[in-house]
């Protein structure tokens, strides 16, 4: 998990995103983690930065991911509903070979610099 967080945040550093570092790192946590968890190799990170920031993960699994309401005394089930909170959107497509989970984060406002 640790390399992928990593990967993550150096990614936005190079497109000068780092105030994103720590929701994006919490969200490639996560959904690797769910991955690697309860789906099948391969399992693929990708982030985008296109009108969003995209982050999906892919692995060789069918089955759908379900929001599930976590109790106080449940230690696991959180993934997901963090991952909603988080994100303004977020969703899972069928793949040939598996699924993937993507979610998407608004990117931060540009300030104009106004010539004086």
């Amino acid at each position: 998990m640790a390399t992928a967080r990593a990967w993550a945040g150096e990614r936005l550093v190079r497109w000068g995103l780092d105030e994103l570092g720590f929701v994006t790192e919490l969200v490639v946590s996560e959904l690797v983690t769910n991955a690697l968890r309860y789906g099948e190799p391969p399992v693929r990170l990708r982030l985008l930065n296109v009108d969003t920031l995209i982050c999906e993960v892919t692995d060789g699994s069918n089955t759908a991911p379900h929001l599930r309401r976590a109790r106080l005394s449940d230690e696991g089930d959180r993934g997901l509903t963090l991952v909603a909170g988080l994100t303004q959107r977020w969703g899972t497509r069928q793949t040939r070979r598996g699924k993937t989970i993507w979610c998407e984060q608004s990117l931060p406002r540009k300030t104009a610099v106004r010539a004086r």
